[in-house]
């Protein structure tokens, strides 16, 4: 987020996040650097996680001094989820904002030649580690995630709504998040909500197969005629993680600039 961004979003929304803490998975940059800011432009100390200390460092620095804090470590090893929330608890003796924003998908193709051991990953990373993220900041006993009415917002995908040639397993995957999100919103209400965002193709080098050299040709499958960006899921993950949303869980928003609907796919 630029700096006229930042400014933007204070202006706009105020302080909905003052004197919280939130957490971002997989926030060395793209969508989950992007909450980071939105999250942290809006008043909240936010704490980054990611595998590549170097790029998380470098991300980190982007922030106002001692606003952001970064843990790095993969997000399927239980000791440095044990450590994220260890030293969140140290350093702030509590957490609000659980953005579970890890995903991967190591492998491209039809189903019927999937490598069973890259589909085993992608189920490690992306829905039992959004599942023990969740589980063990609930069951964490200084982090109070539950006393103070915490929030968890997942990223899903549009790809996980329907049939996506080419990334069919990492669809069937994020269609699991987007039940965990509702199954988990129904066992943790009424003191925690839990939603996801579920997006279209958003212009990130996580994505940068599904439109590099045909941005134009992709995006024009869209009403809104362009791809999303990483401030357009931060705005959606801000509002479902805010007070203003205190009303809604169990939803998967759908942020996809109108494709599925107009025929589209991921």
């Amino acid at each position: 987020m630029t700096e006229h961004a930042t400014t933007d979003a204070q202006a706009h929304f105020g302080k909905r996040f003052a004197g919280q803490v939130a957490l971002i998975t997989g926030a060395s940059r793209g969508i989950g650097l992007g909450i980071a800011q939105r999250l942290q432009a809006e008043g909240a100390t936010v704490v980054l996680t990611a595998r590549k200390p170097e790029a998380l460092a470098e991300a980190v620095a982007q922030f106002p001094e001692g606003t952001a804090l970064a843990v790095a470590g993969k997000s399927d090893d239980p000791e440095h989820r044990a450590e994220v929330y260890d030293t969140i608890a140290e350093k702030f003796g509590r957490l609000d904002v659980l953005v579970t924003n890890v995903g991967i998908n190591p492998v491209y193709g039809p189903l019927i030649d999937l490598d069973l051991d890259a589909a085993r990953k992608i189920l490690d990373v992306n829905v039992l580690g959004t599942l023990a993220w969740v589980q063990e900041a609930v069951h964490h006993e200084k982090l109070n995630f539950r006393q103070n009415k915490g929030r968890v917002v997942s990223i899903s995908s549009v790809a996980g709504e329907r049939p996506s040639p080419g990334i069919s397993f990492y669809g069937i995957s994020k269609a699991a998040v987007s039940h965990l999100t509702k199954s988990l919103a129904v066992e943790l209400g009424p003191d925690i909500r839990v939603n996801a965002v579920a997006p279209a193709v958003v212009k990130t080098d996580f994505a940068t197969a599904l439109y590099e050299g045909r941005e134009e040709e992709v995006s024009s499958a869209y009403p809104v005629k362009r791809l999303g960006t990483p401030e357009d899921i931060a705005a959606a993950v801000a509002y479902l993680a805010s007070s203003d949303a205190d009303w809604i869980t169990a939803q998967v928003l759908t942020a996809d600039g109108g494709v599925i609907t107009a025929g589209g796919s991921a």
